[in-house]
């Protein structure tokens, strides 16, 4: 594990993960960052090299369950963006239909997500997006499966959090993610939305415990054979949606499932801020990269296309 000290980074003395730094934290009852200072030693490498992959070295997803990947739970919450809703009211609405349920909840969400200091709100959308094995690092692909209809990135903050040995929950702070959902399939009908999420997706290449999460200025790029292909920029944070950060947390972390000790949960916070949108379509190769100011330096991932067809999975009885 290491600190980041521009342009190079610090190795962190007697910590391999910042799951385990964070347990010890938690114990201690210290904060993660001053830990961490404490932790640093005088060795640095060049963070270059390694951003750029040209050194042995090589950057992990910003946090992960080190032991057992199933216990790193991948989730989100959508409709949280105004831009989100009207995308997705498009995306579903029927030419005799005035006012889709994603547009319904998204009103929801304005009327009742921001509830008074202690006070329980409305719950958002919420949706399962998979397990550790799921997870990608700066510069690992993400896969469009032969059995999809299409890949898209979602350039998105995702909330970094463990569940302590008492099953209290503890954020350790923020990362920029990719979030990478199958649009194409969704498309076809809202009741698509929870498979369209199965695939994989990206956190990193840092973790920021001191981030503003306000109002975030973000940019998503793609490009193609070298070439900037789309690119915008739009705010993400508290003040940019309709459910507080507090409400999303509550709504996620009351379910006793989501509250076993030493369990890793990455929870993303939506965007409104697709290519798909634009009619943009993810080919094998594409580059996907995504920033946040005050987030530390991008994350680039490839576009990976498989070129097979779908095998049929069978099920083996054992009665």
């Amino acid at each position: 594990m290491a600190l980041v000290d521009e342009p190079n980074i610090r190795l962190l003395d007697n910590c391999s993960s910042i799951y385990e730094l964070a347990l010890v934290a938690i114990g201690a009852g210290t904060k993660l960052s001053d830990l961490a200072r404490q932790r640093a030693g005088d060795e640095t490498i060049d963070y270059d090299g390694i951003y750029e992959g040209h050194s042995d070295w090589r950057l992990l997803p910003a946090i992960d369950h080190p032991d057992e990947p199933a216990q790193c739970l991948i989730s989100g919450t959508g409709l949280t963006h105004l831009g989100s809703a009207r995308g997705r009211q498009s995306m579903h609405a029927a030419a005799d239909e005035d006012l889709t349920d994603s547009m319904k909840m998204f009103r929801w969400g304005v009327e009742g997500g921001r509830p008074p200091e202690g006070t329980i709100g409305i719950p958002p959308e919420w949706f399962h997006k998979g397990t550790g094995s799921a997870l990608r690092a700066h510069r690992e692909p993400l896969d469009i499966p032969s059995y999809a209809d299409d890949g898209g990135e979602e350039a998105e903050i995702a909330g970094v959090y463990l569940v302590a040995q008492d099953g209290r929950p503890y954020r350790l702070g923020f990362a920029v993610g990719n979030e990478f959902s199958d649009h194409q399939f969704e498309k076809k009908n809202y009741l698509n939305l929870a498979g369209s999420k199965l695939r994989t997706c990206a956190l990193g290449p840092e973790l920021v415990v001191d981030a503003e999460f306000e109002s975030v200025p973000m940019t998503a790029t793609i490009e193609r054979a070298g070439k900037v292909l789309w690119t915008r920029t739009f705010r993400t944070g508290e003040s940019e949606m309709c459910h507080s950060l507090q409400n999303i947390e509550h709504h996620h972390f009351k379910f006793e499932g989501h509250r076993q000790p030493r369990q890793v949960h990455i929870h993303f916070f939506g965007t409104d801020c697709l290519s798909f949108s634009d009619h943009i379509r993810l080919q094998d190769g594409d580059v996907m990269q995504i920033s946040a100011e005050g987030y530390g330096r991008p994350l680039r991932n490839v576009v990976r296309s498989a070129k097979s067809t779908p095998d049929l999975v069978k099920v083996i009885p054992l009665g």
